[in-house]
């Protein structure tokens, strides 16, 4: 099915029912996500939304027909704006380790014992030249931060790509998810052993 790409009036290709009510897509978590084992560590860690810039921030699909220009996908949304998003699938990745006493989008007490800080810079598709598939790239740049002192204990620029084999946006939602699992996997191996509790090999 081929598709308009939403940017005032340009496109990649075509498709009617421009008033149909948009098609809701979410990400999921890592499927191949190892768990710590034994005691969880008795630390709280709050994850903060990713900082973004205005065309990222919302609940609309990204796609870039060229590289000055950010477009949207029609007639389909992300379930929450993408930082949200994100911030939701870190913290239920590193949830999932069962490798942390809580991670949570604010701490239980008055402060937690680390924070980690982003900023999501890219949260694309890529048109490549012909129009005819995609390309999905991520980049998450994420400090860890120690609260008490807010020391830098560590930070690290994730990447991840993957494919699309058109600009449907079905097709394009499927390689978001294999990206996104992706850059969960190792910002939750790096973030684990930064802890000290480093994930077993998948």
């Amino acid at each position: 099915m081929a598709l308009w790409i939403v940017a005032g009036c340009s496109a990649l290709s075509a498709i009617g029912g421009a008033t149909a009510a948009l098609d809701v897509f979410e990400l999921r978590i890592p499927q191949n996500l190892p768990s710590v084992g034994g005691s969880p560590l008795a630390r709280d860690v709050v994850v903060t939304v990713p900082a973004a810039s205005g065309a990222l921030n919302t609940d609309r699909i990204m796609i870039r027909p060229s590289p000055l220009q950010a477009a949207f996908l029609p007639g389909v949304r992300w379930s929450e704006p993408a930082p949200v998003m994100v911030q939701t699938l870190m913290i239920q990745t590193l949830n999932g380790t069962q490798g942390i006493r809580f991670v949570g989008r604010q701490p239980v007490g008055v402060v937690g014992d680390y924070a980690i800080l982003t900023e999501l810079t890219d949260f694309q598709a890529e048109a490549n030249p012909e129009g005819k598939d995609a390309t999905i790239r991520m980049r998450l740049t994420a400090r860890l931060v120690r609260e008490n002192d807010t020391a830098i204990i560590a930070s690290r620029t994730f990447l991840a790509s993957a494919p699309s084999a058109s600009t449907d946006a079905d097709d394009i939602v499927v390689a978001f998810d294999q990206a996104m699992q992706r850059l969960l996997l190792d910002f939750a191996n790096w973030t684990m052993a930064r802890l000290g509790r480093p994930l077993p090999s998948s």
